[in-house]
Parts: structure tokens; C-alpha cells; sequence
């Protein structure tokens, strides 16, 4: 267990590569997010969801210009994240969002690659899906062409596992062994991430003795965590939701009198 956010990420050097985990902000490792800005490694390799939005999260680090390459499922709601990528000024590896999962959770199982059907037949296959562009808009830098094999009757491309330096993630309850449970919407890419790095640091909005959480209430086992970070109550609460939509309620105004009964 960790003392602190900051105590967990001391070894986290410039170059470094780390998976994190969340789905625009739902579910991200806020605090550690923060403390890593503050920190200060630089040229970070980031295998994420997307890449936070502006402002906020992974957006923040991006801001800053201390990530240099991304391999995301979609640039989102982040405009600095589109801005960079178009501008030349950061290495994007676009990947579908089902095949960049199963890559996370591969890398964690040990498996070094698998074959799947999505993306045979397009650019995910067949090579020149941009990755980083010049300056001037030509493409810098392209996917290669990957393996693809027939199994039965189906096509299928060869993907690579991720492994990374590093995971940052968010988890609703975690005990003191690393065994961590995530809460609904919030697991998404958080146990998959988990999974990936070679040293992975957990903030939990509550720790508990081992023991407390039952077998069937783990859904990341402890055997993946290196370093638990006890949030304080106000850092538990601290959360954000990308876009608040709301529309004028209607207040019909009744002129008849009120009637007693």
C-alpha cells in the first residue's frame, strides 16, 4: 500500500510507457492522473480508451505536451488531442476499440498475439492507416501491413498483446493483497489495463481488510497490482462527466384558484 499518489509513481520515468484506464472520464484514475502532471516524465507513451478530454484527465498531460504517441480507439471529445495529431505533432496508432481491449488483456495473460476478424479487409489489415503526419498534412508515418490467415470460413489479421511500463488505474473498493472491484460503468478498460503493466497502481475510493471482499465480488485479482493509493473522501467523490445536456422544463401556469378540500 502506498502512502501517497506521489510516493506510487516516483519510479515512473520520461520515456516511460503506461496503460490507463477509463472510458472518456468515466472511470479514470483521477488523483494519479494529477500527480503524474505534477510529477513530471515526459515523451509518455499512453495506451488508453481515448486521451481524456480538454482540460481534463489524460487531456491535461496532453496540454502540457508531455505525451508523444497514443494508441487509442478514437480521438473523442479531446480538440488538442485532433489538433496535435493532425499537426504532426504527436504519433496516434488508431485500433479498433474490441481489439485494443483484447490487446491489454493478452499482454496480462502472457499470450503474445491472436487472431481476429475485426478490421480484415481495410487499412486495420491491409497497412497505410496514418500514424503521425508532417507538418505540411502528407502522412510521416504509416501502419504496416499485418498478417492475416483464414480459419474455416473466416479471414483473420494478427494482432499484437500490449505490454506496458506502467498502469494507472481507478477502482471502487480495493483491499490491502491489490484485489479490486470497479463499480458498473466505471470497470471498462480499468481491469484490461490493469492487466497490461508491469507495474500497476491502483487509486481506491475505499480499502478494505483482505477478506472483506468475496471471491465473486473481485474483478481484478491482486496478483496484477503492485501498489494500492487509499483516496480521501474528497478525492473519492472527485468525479466529472464529459458533457451535461439538459433541456428547459416546460412550467405550465395554472390561473385556476386553489381549492380547499
Amino acid at each position: 500500500r502506498a502512502s501517497s499518489a506521489d510516493a506510487a509513481l516516483t519510479g515512473i520515468e520520461s520515456g516511460a510507457s503506461l496503460a490507463v484506464g477509463g472510458f472518456g472520464l468515466a472511470g479514470i484514475p483521477w488523483i494519479l492522473i494529477e500527480a503524474l502532471h505534477e510529477q513530471g516524465a515526459r515523451d509518455l507513451t499512453i495506451v488508453s480508451n481515448n486521451c481524456g478530454v480538454d482540460g481534463a484527465g489524460l487531456g491535461r498531460l496532453l496540454e502540457a505536451r508531455r505525451i508523444s504517441r497514443v494508441i487509442a480507439s478514437y480521438i473523442g471529445e479531446n480538440k488538442e488531442f485532433g489538433r496535435q495529431f493532425l499537426a504532426g505533432e504527436l504519433t496516434v496508432e488508431l485500433t479498433p476499440q474490441g481489439t485494443l481491449a483484447e490487446r491489454l488483456r493478452a499482454g496480462g495473460s502472457g499470450i503474445g498475439a491472436f487472431y481476429t476478424p475485426t478490421g480484415v479487409g481495410t487499412v486495420v489489415s491491409d497497412g497505410g492507416l496514418p500514424w503521425r503526419y508532417h507538418p505540411d498534412g502528407s502522412v510521416a508515418m504509416a501502419s504496416p501491413p499485418k498478417e492475416v490467415r483464414r480459419f474455416g470460413s473466416r479471414d483473420m489479421v494478427l494482432e499484437t498483446a500490449i505490454r506496458t511500463d506502467y498502469a494507472l488505474v481507478r477502482a471502487a473498493v480495493a483491499d490491502a493483497a491489490g484485489n479490486c472491484r470497479f463499480h458498473a460503468a466505471a470497470r471498462n478498460f480499468n481491469p484490461s489495463a490493469a492487466m497490461a503493466g508491469r507495474v500497476t497502481i491502483v487509486e481506491a475510493e475505499k480499502v478494505v481488510d483482505v477478506g472483506e471482499l468475496g471471491p465473486d465480488d473481485i474483478h481484478l485479482p491482486g496478483i496484477f497490482v503492485q501498489h494500492v493509493v487509499a483516496l480521501t473522501a474528497t478525492q473519492a467523490v472527485r468525479k466529472s462527466i464529459e458533457k451535461r445536456t439538459t433541456r428547459q422544463r416546460e412550467i405550465k401556469a395554472s390561473h385556476e384558484p386553489a381549492v380547499r378540500r
